[in-house]
């Protein structure tokens, strides 16, 4: 049988602040944008170019901040240059970890948090990271 993971879906609370963090901080695109305001909730569906694992956001209209649970750690996302991504973060004002690495290895990653608290682990493009 084939697997494939399809989506993550994070729920927000300002679809247009979650927007701009994905689409012009990561690159990401919308794929779909699905409005139901008859039911009071938007799905919006973004890519990474070359990829077709989807991030599914879920807006909820009037809806109060929602509590991440401490289970949940973070989402990956690689990148070719981590010095350009890390400014890139920090000259937008997002809450963003200095540069790590794991013991004995030079700085391969780092998180930030996007505009509804969820952390995202940027990750230099490198098997052995």
């Amino acid at each position: 049988m084939v697997q494939k993971l399809l989506h993550t879906c994070y729920r927000i609370v300002d679809r247009e602040a979650s927007l701009k963090f994905y689409t012009e901080i990561f690159d990401f695109t919308i794929s779909r944008d699905r409005k139901f305001p008859e039911h009071g909730f938007d799905l919006v569906y973004l890519v990474v170019p070359g990829s077709d694992f989807e991030l599914e956001l879920t807006y909820n209209y009037d809806s109060e901040p929602y509590e991440i649970g401490n289970g949940f750690s973070h989402m990956a996302i690689g990148v070719d240059d981590l010095q350009a991504q890390h400014q890139k973060c920090l000259d937008a004002g997002y809450e963003t970890t200095e540069l790590k690495g794991l013991p004995g290895h030079e700085p391969s990653y780092f998180f930030v948090s996007d505009p509804d608290g969820y952390r995202l682990e940027v990750m230099l493009n490198k098997k052995d990271a």
